[in-house]
């Protein structure tokens, strides 16, 4: 039942879904003045992106739900991914409320973020204990090892849910760059599954046309954003996917950029706290961060970047077939 057919259908429905919303909230979001709020410190070339709309998540998420609705049997892995990826798409669209309403750049504060995700990825963990589903990992390269946790499984899903939905919403910052990078993760997860036969099959297919119906309206120059409401939905979503498939450690390979994009926030700070403390007058490692920003900074056009994130996964998930390749 799960084959690669029932993926395309739902690939299709959603790809028809996105294009068919995207028209219609767009203009909605422009006349609530729901626009992007721009940093002041980032690059210049970024001003002219201020006032475009954003929660265009919206749009990504409803298609994913609606197409993988009709193609799912709503099994509890179906239920699994979906809340997951709804949850946190609740908890982006507060940011990005609060981003467009209140005029606060930054959204919300980050203690805030962090325990509404916390708290999400706990329910996740619960449930998947109450609906069986095996937290027995695979170990990339190993052609069919795997690796059982134990008492630390718990912990350690709910690093990856974090650590997953943190990075995307990091990576979504410059025009099509989320949406595409987490196109290519999902179409890779989506051979992982038709080879399982896996039940997410219809959820993979839907993701993978959502986002290429997205990217319509997203690609540079973007008429409208993901905003937060998209890019931790994706992430979240990514992240469920993963640990049922039980396959989370392919994430450190297929979705490098996302950890680069995060793991370079994490280093600037620290550095810039560290070298405050010893020196007086703190220092950064990158020119900006997310990475992304670095590259603009020395001068690359936003394209550019784009092009070599894309690049970047692409062969990322080449690997990643290698990492994986008993199943094929």
């Amino acid at each position: 039942m799960y084959n690669l057919p029932i993926a395309i259908y739902g690939a299709l429905l959603a790809f028809g879904i996105s294009v068919i919303l995207g028209p219609i909230l767009i203009p909605v979001l422009r006349r609530l003045k729901f626009g992007q709020n721009v940093r002041e410190d980032g690059p210049k070339t970024h001003l002219k992106k201020s006032g475009v709309p954003s929660m265009g998540g919206i749009v990504i998420i409803s298609a994913i739900f609606l197409s993988s609705l009709i193609f799912s049997d709503w099994n509890a892995q179906w239920q699994l991914v979906m809340y997951l990826m709804i949850t946190f798409g609740f908890i982006g669209f507060f940011d990005d409320y609060i981003k467009v309403v209140k005029k606060r750049s930054l959204g919300l504060r980050a203690w805030q973020k962090f325990s509404m995700q916390t708290i999400a990825a706990v329910g996740f963990v619960l449930l998947l204990q109450y609906h069986d589903i095996s937290t027995i990992f695979y170990i990339p390269f190993t052609n069919g090892a795997f690796i059982d946790l134990g008492w630390a499984s718990p912990l350690f899903i709910i690093i990856v849910v974090g650590g997953t939905s943190n990075g995307a919403n990091f990576t979504d910052g410059l025009d099509g760059l989320a949406s595409g990078v987490t196109l290519l993760i999902a179409i890779f997860f989506l051979y992982v599954a038709v080879a399982t036969g896996s039940p997410l099959v219809p959820s993979l297919g839907a993701a993978s046309g959502a986002l290429l119906g997205f990217l319509l309206f997203n690609s540079y120059p973007a008429r409208v954003f993901m905003g937060d409401t998209g890019s931790l939905a994706l992430g979240g979503f990514v992240a469920a996917v993963a640990v049922i498939l039980q396959m989370p450690l392919l994430i450190l390979i297929v979705a490098f950029v996302y950890l680069a994009e995060v793991g370079s926030v994490i280093l600037q700070v620290s550095y810039f706290k560290i070298t405050k403390k010893m020196h007086g007058e703190g220092k950064r490692l990158f020119k900006m961060a997310p990475v992304h920003h670095h590259f603009e900074m020395l001068g690359w056009p936003e394209t550019r970047v784009v092009a070599v994130f894309y690049i970047a996964t692409a062969i990322l998930c080449l690997i990643g077939f290698i990492a994986v390749g008993h199943l094929f």
